[in-house]
């Protein structure tokens, strides 16, 4: 397989370096593996704090900026980031309103993130957390007991990083990461397999002519293998799939997500059949994003999340935004 790098031991650090030179409005510690906003702490502000395995892009750091993170920790290829990566952060981001750790359940990133919490509390700050779980596919995988978190990080990282952008207290911007997380569901597609820098090869097996119903971002089994599906089958399959677990009352946000190999062509191919199945439930669509958000190297597939939303959570995901991967407003 041919990749734009160097050698597979530098990826990581040479991405951070690359991603330094191109946003001088964050400030990015290759050496020590954190990416913050250069203007952090904002005085009154509680800070955002969120991380995982590189491979995920613009995930997370790409969401760093104002009306989103305060600060996000990559961690290698697939690999969580460690607890002395996230009590950097949070001593570089916190103003004295406290942090919030956004967490995608995963074992490694909970375990450490836990372990954070505790060490950043007995640095005198204050810390609440919240389990991005909106994963429908499977209930446990290679990687977790439970579900998985997937695309519906974005909505939480956005919608929680416009109530602390108001001056929101620590325990109301943890209440709506909480209610946003409760009101997603999220149902992933793979195509192929996708290709880590140190293998080299494909992570898993996936015949020529099928595809991974349920796959993981890490590229783990989802529900079912099926011979090669139309754009429309593939929607009808993924949204009924989310709808069976998140039969909405409100209108929902809606993200088709690349999963890295899948050009926009496709994807918004993808998104007229998704928006097609919706309307045929019945379903009001407030607002839909598509592209590369949540990824997994250059896996080719798409995903859908849904979220619930009302009045006031519509009103924070309008809000203005400004970071790499996710801007508008401003």
């Amino acid at each position: 397989m041919k990749m734009l790098i160097n050698v597979p031991e530098t990826v990581v650090a040479d991405a951070l370096r690359g991603m330094a030179a191109a946003h001088p409005e964050l400030t990015v510690d290759v050496e020590n593996r954190v990416i913050v906003r250069r203007d952090a702490p904002v005085a009154g502000k509680v800070a955002l704090i969120s991380g995982g395995g590189s491979g995920h892009e613009p995930l997370h750091g790409g969401f760093v900026g104002p009306g989103m993170l305060s600060a996000a920790c990559p961690g290698e290829v697939f690999t969580s980031p460690v607890p002395d990566q996230m009590v950097r952060a949070a001593a570089a981001v916190d103003s004295g309103a406290g942090v919030l750790f956004i967490v995608k359940n995963y074992t490694g990133d909970v375990l450490n993130f836990d372990m954070a919490a505790e060490l950043a509390e007995d640095e005198g700050i204050q810390v609440a957390k919240v389990l991005v779980n909106d994963d429908v596919a499977v209930t446990d995988s290679l990687y977790t007991a439970g579900r998985r978190g997937t695309g519906a990080t974005l909505f939480v990282e956005k919608i929680a990083g416009a109530a602390a952008e108001e001056g929101q207290p620590l325990d109301r911007v943890a209440s709506i990461a909480r209610q946003v997380n409760e009101n997603s569901r999220s149902f992933g597609v793979a195509l192929s397999a996708g290709t880590t820098p140190a293998k080299g090869t494909p992570t898993f097996d996936l015949p020529a002519g099928e595809l991974e119903l349920g796959v993981g971002i890490h590229g783990e089994p989802g529900r079912e293998r099926r011979p090669m599906m139309t754009s429309g089958e593939i929607a009808d399959f993924a949204v009924n799939a989310v709808l069976e677990d998140l039969p909405p009352r409100n209108p929902v946000l809606v993200l088709v997500n690349g999963m890295g190999g899948t050009p926009l062509l496709e994807l918004y191919g993808f998104n007229a059949e998704v928006q097609r199945v919706l309307a045929a439930r019945g379903v009001a669509v407030a607002r839909t994003l598509v592209g590369n958000y949540v990824t997994s190297l250059d896996m080719a597939g798409a995903s859908v999340t849904l979220c619930q939303i009302d009045e006031e959570t519509l009103r924070l995901w309008d809000a203005p935004v400004k970071t790499p991967g996710l801007r508008w407003g401003v």
